[in-house]
């Protein structure tokens, strides 16, 4: 499978293009620290623990409400 320009436009594109600088790597330096970006992933990491508990929690309340309000009536079996 060969790579490049299939048809005129490409073609002309590739020519337009080929010098063009699309990636600036002459300042390597982030703008954020690593201690940042940790502590906004143990932040989001942090929520997410919590939602999820909150979630269980909710829905064993929920299941607990459910069975208590049920009204369960005696079955009559034939004989």
């Amino acid at each position: 499978m060969a790579i490049g320009a299939k048809d005129f436009i490409d073609k002309l594109l590739v020519e337009k293009y080929a010098q063009e600088k699309v990636d600036n790597h002459d300042n390597l330096e982030s703008k954020y620290s690593p201690n940042e970006v940790m502590d906004v992933m143990n932040l989001a990491s942090n929520n997410a623990l919590n939602y999820l508990k909150l979630a269980q929690r909710l829905s064993i309340v929920c299941y607990a409400v459910n069975a208590k309000a049920a009204k369960y009536e005696p079955v009559v079996l034939a004989q």
